[in-house]
């Protein structure tokens, strides 16, 4: 199976729950890939998805953000799908795992935790970011990649004063996934 039907399965089965905005992300989400054959690459100029993953400590209540290189800001690991990966999940945990040089992450279950649209420079538009949440292993150390400025880790209470909206969604419906609250 292609990635793009494994995107397209993945986001029929995403449970946005109560959440109207989530719900009508996700009907966007479909429609794009049902009009863009392209729309899980780069090349494709109406946006493309993306998948990230946030790196969680649940033991020491923190996460790791990383500081982009070309947006200068702090964000959950994740980029661009590549020809290799089989699963917007796989992309993810794939990301994360180069973004942070921490071996060993372990997808949280359930699937993706949330998603995002932002729009980014063109050529590319929109980004369609399927969102998931990884579990480092106790007692892994971190090491910056060519992506980063910095990498960081930040207690659940930091993450407001340093990140986006959209992170601190991702941070909050991620605890909510680990307490079993969907």
């Amino acid at each position: 199976m292609s990635l793009h039907d494994e995107a397209v399965l993945v986001l029929k089965s995403y449970e946005s729950g109560a959440d109207a905005a989530q719900e009508e992300l996700r009907l966007a989400c479909l429609d794009h890939l049902a009009l863009h054959p392209d729309g899980m690459w780069k090349a494709c100029g109406a946006g493309h998805l993306t998948a990230s993953a946030l790196v969680i400590d649940p033991e020491r209540g923190r996460v790791l953000l990383t500081l982009h290189r070309k947006l200068r800001k702090w964000l959950q690991m994740g980029g661009h799908c590549e020809p290799g990966d089989a699963t917007p999940a796989g992309a993810a945990l794939r990301e994360a795992m180069e973004e942070s040089g921490i071996a060993g992450l372990t997808l949280l279950a359930g699937g993706p935790v949330t998603l995002d649209r932002h729009p980014i420079p063109a050529p590319c538009n929109w980004h369609l970011d399927v969102q998931y949440a990884v579990l480092a292993p106790s007692g892994s150390t971190e090491r910056i990649s060519d992506e980063s400025l910095d990498l960081r880790w930040f207690a659940y209470d930091e993450v407001a004063g340093v990140a986006d909206s959209s992170v601190v969604r991702l941070m909050e419906r991620t605890r909510a996934a680990l307490a079993g609250v969907r």
